[in-house]
């Protein structure tokens, strides 16, 4: 099976950091937490990346489950 990196549909914000657990197949909410701790201690710099992959990372549509 082709696994794609897609914005999941059980999302907080965009669905970004639920798609990038969705592939590595990891929870939900400890990549949220992950990413919640790299943004804050590397100077925000986190929320650009976030930003660029909401726009780069195609949505998971209905059919593509």
């Amino acid at each position: 099976m082709n696994k794609r990196l897609m914005r999941s549909n059980d999302r907080v914000l965009a669905g970004v950091c639920a798609g990038i657990a969705d592939y590595l197949g990891f929870d939900p909410t400890m990549v949220r937490i992950a990413y919640a701790f790299l943004t804050f201690f590397t100077c925000f710099s986190g929320i650009p990346f976030y930003i660029v992959l909401w726009i780069v990372m195609p949505e998971k549509r209905l059919l593509d489950y």
